[in-house]
């Protein structure tokens, strides 16, 4: 017998992107009817693993790092997701982001569950050899959580090929063989995948493209603002330009550039691998990260940090399309400022999920022992994320309800499914 809904516990720190994501998930799971017992079953996380790391630094001491990864769910398979070092590293942000890479992977149908790791530490003050002997340590103490079949890391903040490299190494020697699919984003020479880099950036094209073929508009005649000039917004706005839409701003953490007339993102990109960031960028005039969010485009992509768009600046958004690149950039508060505002919001984890569809196929490459062309990587991420904007985009129209309601509904449905079906509870 179905039980009755409970209500959830009423929300209480928007800003806390735990609570931000359990938000949008109550809101699906009330829409889909989702019975009690498996509320509570996918809203907590099957396994949480804290760990002290020991390491001895440059200088002989012996300093204690604290060590996280959580397996949101492994319903459709093995957990998925990066690994970040940043000092603020805490479980509840882990917990949020291990949530978002299982309804990430679900709605773009991949065999995949969700899963988030972190390190507290600052990765800009520690040295190479600090920065491999803490992943290594990492490796050993999760040496029972990872594997090829169970739990997939990846690179995230203040992470990279190299430390996936290490990662890899140092789960091999454990195992006893090479085990080149532990971890995805890995250096081509040990088993990265061609087209990896550029992956996330692509995956937020081809959901603007698929956007802006719904709303009828134009490329040609349309404008563009990106905030964030890291991997992910800077080639998000490479792509975007190269389908004829005009970029106006782009963005860092020195701030923002702005030019109606257009900025050639092919020399911004040149300028910021010569100098690092943005900083003294002449080709726009100066404005603020926030004077950026509310310019008069006709797209915004948010692929900087979380909660960008709040109840505060909701609603002097003035684009028509909101792609978002980085995770969490809008907070909960203001999703129904920005609908009411007929404002179109491609969510998180449907527009930046092209890096975990390609982190899959370097998964599926690793385990053949067969690896593909870039061609083929980038045609069949492109369909992987064109068929999942179409499913999501056909679900909001069904239940009158946005984007990013209606991608939780398509990925909670296929996990609360499998679970029935696995008789997992």
């Amino acid at each position: 017998m179905k039980l009755k809904f409970k209500e959830p516990a009423p929300i209480t720190d928007h800003s806390n992107p735990l609570e931000s994501m359990m938000e949008r998930f109550d809101e699906a799971a009330k829409i889909l009817g989702l019975d009690e017992s498996t509320y509570n079953a996918l809203k907590s996380p099957e396994k949480a693993v804290i760990v002290s790391l020991p390491v001895t630094m440059d200088n002989g001491k012996v300093q204690v790092f604290q060590g996280y990864r959580v397996i949101h769910s492994s319903k459709l398979g093995p957990s998925k997701g990066g690994v970040r070092y940043s000092m603020g590293v805490n479980l509840d942000e882990v917990k949020a982001l291990a949530a978002w890479m299982t309804w990430k992977c679900a709605v773009v149908g991949i065999p995949y569950g969700g899963g988030k790791g972190g390190i507290q530490c600052d990765p800009r003050e520690m040295s190479q050899g600090e920065l491999e002997r803490l992943t290594r340590a990492f490796v050993g103490a999760m040496r029972d959580v990872i594997g090829p079949e169970r739990d997939i890391p990846a690179p995230d903040m203040g992470t990279n090929p190299q430390t996936m490299a290490w990662m890899m190494d140092e789960y091999s020697k454990l195992s006893g063989q090479a085990s080149p699919a532990v971890v995805t984003g890995k250096p081509l020479v040990l088993g990265g995948s061609l087209g990896r880099v550029e992956a996330t950036g692509r995956g937020v094209m081809v959901s603007a493209r698929s956007a802006m073929a719904k709303l009828k508009m134009n490329p040609s005649e349309s404008t563009c603002a990106v905030q964030g000039f890291g991997n992910v917004g800077s080639i998000s706005a490479k792509l975007i330009e190269r389908q004829g839409v005009t970029i106006v701003a782009i963005s860092d953490i020195s701030g923002a550039y702005y030019n109606p007339d257009g900025l050639d993102i092919e020399e911004a990109i040149k300028y910021v691998t010569k100098h690092k960031s943005l900083e003294g960028y002449k080709a726009g005039k100066m404005i603020s990260n926030d004077e950026l969010l509310e310019l008069d485009v006709d797209i915004l992509v948010p692929a900087a940090l979380e909660n960008q768009i709040t109840e505060e600046n909701a609603s002097r958004i003035k684009a028509k399309l909101i792609v978002e690149g980085a995770n969490g950039p809008t907070a909960s508060t203001a999703d129904d400022i920005l609908e009411q505002n007929g404002i179109m919001v491609v969510p998180d984890i449907l527009a930046n999920a092209g890096g975990v569809s390609v982190s899959y196929f370097e998964w599926v490459q690793n385990r053949l022992g067969y690896f593909w062309t870039e061609e083929r990587v980038n045609r069949r991420a492109d369909r992987v994320m064109k068929q999942a904007f179409d499913n999501v985009y056909k679900v909001a129209r069904k239940h009158k309800c946005s984007m990013r309601t209606a991608a939780y509904i398509v990925s909670i449905k296929k996990v609360a499914d499998t679970s029935s079906l696995r008789g997992i509870f």
